[in-house]
């Protein structure tokens, strides 16, 4: 045999040999990993687990909604001239009656004192014309007086009559404009920004301020067609309670809203109906053009069965839970849910009992069957290892476990 074939026959048993070895080093690996599985697929898995609770929920329909005042009203003058004082600050309160601005009145002062002159002439002639008609009219000289010269005195008083009734309007007139001079708040509300400046001529057209009001005040918002019968329902049993909260509806502003108005008819472009809430928003919590998101309540679902979110897991086909069963172990149970309870819990309306316990956390590492270690509510399972997390891995994989919600 030449030296080249000895060569490629030790290459050939070198071959064989390492192959023999690294396939028994990976039997002999595979039955320690079953062995190491096996011992851990009896070791309880910690999980947290929430029993189910029934309670009274309240039935809620949820939407955009827009603040706006009770009412608004714009500040204009009812007479002209130079503008003489701003007696509010802006952004603040103002009360009924509360003086505003005031115009320069000497003008119409001036118009009031002539008018008030002008009635005292006329008085003063019709007095003299009264004396007159009554001598002229006296027995004893009525047989020397013209039957022409009476009459034309009579009519000369009902003339001085008419001066001085017309001197009186011209001094109402007067006296309605000298008291326009001094602008006062219609109502109740909050003063916006000014809309002219001290020492300006205003007239009838020129906006002094815009005053809003806004205790109470009032929420629109919309709904679908849909939900007009219950809304309707709930608003004539007095149950429609409305709350808003805050644009990312992390937080309640107001609660104690109550259902206003329902219009009267449904929008045909958007199939919605407009609806109005009123809060009496003592505190000023709300501001006028505001959005916020409104809560109203229509209805509540006595005895409904309540349980933690996150116990709820979504399958492929339909969301399930893990119960727990007297002997620590769990199974996999389907389950229909409803309303959601605040940011933490949900009623499940199929597929439980009160007084079952479910799972709320360490889901992932279960499958029906496992055996647990239940932990009271509060606590946390202990952060799984990393062989752990690989073999649920690789449990998902073999058994196309659903994955957690």
């Amino acid at each position: 045999m030449s030296r080249k074939w000895k060569i490629a026959l030790g290459a050939v048993v070198v071959l064989v040999v390492v192959l023999v070895g690294v396939r028994g080093c990976g039997k002999r690996h595979a039955a320690e990993e079953a062995k190491q599985g096996g011992e851990d697929s009896t070791k309880p898995v910690p999980v947290t687990v929430e029993p189910v609770t029934t309670q009274n929920v309240p039935v809620y329909r949820n939407a955009t909604g827009t603040v706006t005042a009770l009412n608004t009203v714009a500040i204009n003058p009812q007479t002209g001239g130079r503008l003489m004082s701003l007696n509010f600050t802006e952004g603040q309160p103002v009360k009924k009656g509360q003086l505003l601005a005031k115009i320069d009145p000497r003008e119409l002062q001036a118009a009031y004192d002539q008018a008030a002159a002008s009635k005292k002439q006329n008085q003063a002639q019709l007095q003299t014309a009264r004396d007159t008609n009554a001598r002229l009219t006296d027995p004893k000289y009525a047989p020397y007086v013209a039957r022409t010269d009476i009459d034309t005195q009579k009519n000369l008083v009902a003339q001085y009559q008419a001066a001085v009734a017309a001197a009186e309007a011209s001094m109402e007139a007067a006296k309605v404009q000298l008291q326009y001079t001094d602008i006062v708040s219609p109502l109740d509300g909050i003063a916006g920004i000014r809309g002219v400046d001290v020492g300006n001529i205003v007239s009838t057209g020129s906006t002094i301020v815009t005053i809003t009001q806004v205790e109470p005040i009032y929420a629109s918002f919309s709904l679908p067609a849909q939900d007009l019968t219950v809304v309707r329902q709930a608003q004539a049993k007095g149950a429609a309670k409305v709350a808003a909260l805050d644009s990312t509806d992390q937080h309640v502003i107001a609660d104690d809203g109550v259902l206003d108005v329902v219009d009267n008819q449904v929008g045909a472009d958007t199939n919605t109906f407009r609806l109005r809430a009123r809060f009496p928003n003592a505190d000023h919590v709300l501001w006028p053009g505001q959005f916020v998101n409104v809560r109203l309540q229509v209805d509540t679902l006595d005895g409904g069965l309540v349980v933690p979110t996150q116990a709820v897991q979504r399958g492929p086909d339909s969301d399930y839970v893990y119960v727990v069963q007297a002997d620590n172990t769990v199974k996999m149970t389907d389950v229909t849910t409803g309303v959601e309870v605040g940011d933490t819990h949900i009623v499940v309306t199929k597929g439980l009992k009160a007084g079952e316990r479910v799972v709320t956390e360490g889901q992932f590492r279960l499958k029906p069957g496992s055996k647990v270690n239940a932990l009271k509510p509060g606590q946390e399972p202990p952060e799984p290892t990393e062989q752990e997390l690989q073999q649920a891995m690789q449990g998902d994989k073999r058994g196309g476990r659903r994955g957690p919600r």
